[in-house]
């Protein structure tokens, strides 16, 4: 690999990481406000840590256990890079949730010390950037310090176990791939967990709050409240920074691969190197526009439409990413004769993938849209639900199912045009860099959408700790813009998801395919089928799962909160409730369920592959996919619906039908039924099936070497 290119992109992820740093050190040194201020955020802050102390326990067995396995029976370096990726997504869980935790309460007591929207907003902002900008940049490092330790990549197999050698073991792409999959596990934990947690907590309030006691969203009475603060960092932050990382790690190391796997076939001496480069030279022009774009919100003076500077960020690094990755695909591959890209199918030449990130990345935008018309109180769609309540919850529920159904159809097309043009345009390469292009510019989006979480943690503690009115105004404006932020992530997390995963089975059918031979995984074949409809199962199997553990943990909590709210003096603010126990109940309770779901995701391809082969396995991650993709739209767009319907009735929007009324209380329960498919089960797909594919990868030689029914 060209050292140049290299060093220019460790500088840049160098600089990013200093910026974060410098950003973390100034959301600290900002004032939390009032005694009562201090005291929730360090209640919230305590519980975060303790949660994440706690799970990452377990994670370590996990991570040692499989580590140990991988360089044993795989390859003997692998092991090492499985860690590596999964210390680097650790370290942007941890990050991102510190951050968060100290930037809600600074947040509110902004709004309350300025009045002044604008710099509440920088302020919320600051601490998302240290969320996004480190998922780009951890991820960049991990792998760019992998290529640079073991002297880049190979077109050869050399790998070995330390105790077995199989055939076909290729030792630098067994480390990009291990590296993917130290990410994506730390991600399943997180999510599942995460998850969990804070809609077992969010649940919980709600029914105490607004169904059984006529008391706000956020009062501090309602002992789950906290946990439900708690569960924002720890999902919508913390999970949500290790799903995109494990995305935009997963897509590097497709992308990777697959410029191998073209070399194995074609053995273009010219092309090897520019291939495997291009997309760590990508995603380094990603991450320099992203701070670019953050720079600018920083710097700009903000007005009271937050969401037209936040946009504007966004598009900044959007627009430079997709300036700058012209200027890298003619360096990379500019001087490159024509008819070499004829041979790897490339129709527009050098500038083949160029055009296919630009497609990654305007598919991402174009998810990101249709999304926010879906979910968005300023679209007819979630005004309609919010219409609908005054007629009851089978009316709120029907109607919201419509939405997320109606939901499915532009995104998924969005996804399957850009897929077969970048495949006209660059082949199976071109694929992949659509993928990376999408995921080129995720610190900007990330960081936008870690401003949601914050900006809702800000709102409930102003409303928690009795701030004037006048301040809680302002929180609830950064409040519904964060709300239409997040319902865009999960948006642009699901497309990414599919990128990802198609990138990761086009790889996994390249890395068992002869060298000479055409990729093909014939879908007439019953073995494939069967993997299909298996794969498909799995998922409808994984979404009842986490369902079913949220549910029986908001019910545990909620029944526990009655108890707690029944101590006299409690319901008069005259006594603190226990946080503490509620907050110990989310803990266990996440945890406790964490650990199946997310094995789960891991078995499946290990099973079907040393059982039925390859094939099967190919089937499997196809049927899966085409299945969780739609599943993860639907569940995510009818999730935000609910949700900003009971927003739109909460804010007077409804005449005649404000708070407290029968119309808020459909909405309430439409609200419940979203909180588990938005944030567990549309968030948890999206890994799932990305899980999968990264396993298989890892596999798929040994799948090769040793299946039992052939």
């Amino acid at each position: 690999m060209s050292l140049p290119w290299i060093i220019a992109v460790l500088c840049i992820v160098a600089a990013t990481l200093a910026y974060v740093a410098w950003n973390y050190t100034r959301i600290r040194k900002m004032p939390e406000g009032t005694p009562e201020m201090v005291d929730m955020a360090a209640i919230i802050r305590s519980g975060a840590n303790a949660f994440m102390k706690t799970e990452y326990k377990t994670i370590a067995i996990v991570v040692a256990l499989i580590a140990l396995a991988l360089a044993l029976f795989v390859e003997k370096t692998s092991g090492i890079t499985f860690l590596i990726g999964a210390a680097m997504s650790s370290c942007v869980c941890v990050l991102g949730m510190k951050s968060a935790t100290y930037a809600n309460v600074r947040t509110a007591n902004k709004a309350r010390e300025s009045m002044s929207i604008g710099e509440t907003v920088k302020v919320a902002l600051c601490g998302g950037s240290i969320s996004g900008l480190s998922v780009q940049a951890f991820g960049m490092l991990g792998l760019v310090g992998v290529l640079l330790i073991w002297g880049g990549v190979s077109s050869q197999a050399d790998g070995s176990g330390l105790l077995t050698r199989l055939d076909g073991i290729n030792a630098s792409v067994m480390r990009v791939s291990t590296y993917s999959l130290g990410c994506s596990l730390v991600a399943m934990f997180n999510r599942v967990a995460g998850g969990n947690y804070t809609k077992a907590a969010d649940i919980s309030a709600d029914i105490l709050a607004k169904i059984r006691n006529d008391l706000p969203e956020d009062d501090s009475r309602v002992p789950n409240v906290i946990a439900d603060f708690i569960g924002d960092n720890v999902n919508d932050i913390a999970g949500n920074c290790s799903d995109l990382l494990e995305s935009f790690v997963a897509t590097m190391s497709a992308t990777i691969m697959i410029g191998v796997i073209l070399f194995g076939k074609f053995g273009i001496e010219n092309m090897f190197n520019p291939t495997v480069l291009f997309p760590i030279v990508l995603a380094g022009c990603g991450l320099v526009s992203c701070l670019a774009g953050m720079l600018f919100a920083d710097r700009k003076k903000m007005g009271d439409d937050p969401s037209h500077e936040l946009n504007l960020a966004t598009w900044i690094s959007a627009g430079l990413t997709l300036v700058l990755g012209f200027f890298a695909s003619l360096l990379v591959f500019g001087k490159i004769d024509a008819s070499v890209f004829e041979t790897y199918g490339w129709a527009a030449g050098w500038l083949s993938p160029w055009i296919c990130s630009v497609l990654g990345l305007a598919s991402g935008v174009a998810i990101g849209s249709i999304t926010e018309y879906y979910t968005s109180t300023d679209y007819k769609p979630t005004r309609k639900l919010a219409e609908m309540a005054p007629e009851g919850d089978a009316f709120v529920i029907t109607k919201g199912d419509a939405i997320g159904s109606r939901s499915c159809l532009l995104p998924v097309l969005v996804i399957g045009i850009a897929l077969f043009v970048s495949g006209r345009l660059g082949g199976i390469y071109g694929i992949a860099v659509a993928s990376l292009g999408m995921l080129a510019f995720v610190g900007a989006t990330v960081s936008i959408d870690a401003f949601g979480p914050i900006a809702d943690n800000a709102g409930g503690l102003a409303e928690s700790c009795h701030l004037p009115e006048n301040v809680r105004v302002i929180t609830d404006k950064l409040d519904s813009v964060g709300n239409t932020t997040a319902a865009i992530g999960k948006g642009f997390a699901i497309g990414s998801a599919a990128f990802a995963t198609v990138s990761l089975i086009v790889s996994y059918v390249g890395n068992y395919t002869a060298a000479n031979a055409e990729m093909i995984l014939n879908i007439a074949s019953f073995t494939v089928v069967a993997g299909a409809v298996i794969g498909g199962a799995l998922v409808e199997y994984f979404s009842a799962v986490l369902t079913d553990n949220t549910i029986e943990s908001a019910k545990a909590m909620a029944d526990e909160g009655d108890k707690l709210l029944s101590i006299p003096g409690v319901l008069e603010g005259k006594v603190r409730p226990d946080y503490n126990r509620m907050i110990q109940m989310a803990t266990q309770g996440a945890l406790r369920k964490m650990l199946f779901p997310s094995v789960l995701a891991m078995l499946i391809p290990v099973v079907g592959g040393f059982v039925f082969g390859v094939e099967f396995v190919g089937g499997l991650l196809i049927g899966a996919t085409v299945v969780a993709i739609p599943r993860a739209i639907f569940m995510g767009n009818s999730g935000g619906a609910f949700d900003n319907a009971k927003k739109y009735i909460e804010s007077g929007a409804l005449k005649g039908h404000g708070k407290g009324s029968a119309a808020h209380k459909s909405a309430v329960t439409g609200d419940t039924v979203g909180d588990t498919r938005k944030d567990v089960v549309g968030v948890a797909l999206d890994i799932f099936i990305k899980t999968m594919s990264t396993v298989a990868n890892t596999l798929v030689s040994i799948f090769r070497n040793i299946t039992l029914i052939r």
